[in-house]
């Protein structure tokens, strides 16, 4: 491992992965024999690591609220600010016993998955625009038992205009169109991560329908830049919502708004 120069954990995580094993079985068996074929796979792919594409694409799943996630350069890769939104959306759903929830941009189907195994009484429907990321939803579904029904098409154009929802959840695309973060991320789908204009226009067109689909009383729950809260607040006030709050992640960023109809 030292001779891929990469940092010790990055390397053990990889070299696990070729393995087979755990991460805690390489450490707790350094004298693990490395056939001269897995020698090759983890230098491939300590190379590719180098060259700065994520450890989780390497590895082909990332953790997540507990658990692990399969992910592909089809989707964004989870992120522990987003486990925030997590938190923010089952306070919203001990509010009521059996509700119907709506996830917009679903991606990997961490959200979505997320909040039917720790609410196994809502009813979920995931919805997203690009069928290579509702593959992947789909296989994470499968792989952690969750029942989700899963929509293709853009924010509400896939669920209609019949249902009204208990709580709609969205981690949209909110990077501006030329922030410099957005150099680093060069792997991951730009489409979930910018909007290709001010980093508001996703969160905005979600905020501005949401009303028509929320039963009375119902939550939004959206996450956004550590800078755009108040921009979203002004939103879903000028939406016509009310209990707006922004919520701040473990780093103290205002990382989610919720909102009632």
């Amino acid at each position: 491992m030292a001779a891929s120069a990469l940092p010790h954990a990055e390397a053990r995580a990889l070299l696990a992965h070729v393995l087979g094993i755990t991460r805690e079985r390489l450490i707790a068996h350094p004298e693990t024999c490395v056939a001269a074929e897995a020698a090759t796979r983890f230098e491939a792919l300590a190379q590719r690591r180098h060259c700065g594409e994520p450890l989780a694409y390497l590895r082909g799943e990332q953790e997540f609220y507990g658990r692990r996630f399969i992910v592909s350069p089809a989707v964004l890769i989870p992120r522990p600010d987003t486990e925030t939104l997590i938190d923010v959306a089952l306070a919203c759903l001990r509010e009521g016993r059996q509700p119907r929830v709506l996830e917009l941009g679903t991606g990997s189907g961490c959200i979505a998955i997320t909040l039917k195994l720790e609410y196994p009484e809502a009813t979920i429907t995931a919805t997203d625009v690009s069928a290579d990321a509702l593959a992947v939803a789909e296989a994470n579904a499968r792989a952690l038992g969750a029942l989700i029904e899963f929509r293709a098409g853009h924010w509400f154009e896939a669920v209609g205009t019949q249902l009204r929802y208990d709580l709609i959840v969205s981690n949209p695309p909110y990077v501006a169109a030329g922030d410099p973060h957005l150099g680093a991320l060069i792997y991951e789908p730009s489409t979930a991560l910018t909007d290709g204009a001010d980093g508001v226009r996703c969160l905005a067109e979600i905020i501005d329908t949401a009303p028509n689909h929320l039963k009375d009383g119902g939550w939004l729950v959206l996450e956004h830049g550590y800078d755009q809260a108040a921009a979203v607040g002004k939103l879903v006030k000028e939406a016509g919502m009310r209990d707006v709050e922004a919520v701040r992640d473990a780093a103290g960023h205002a990382r989610v708004t919720r909102a009632r109809r």
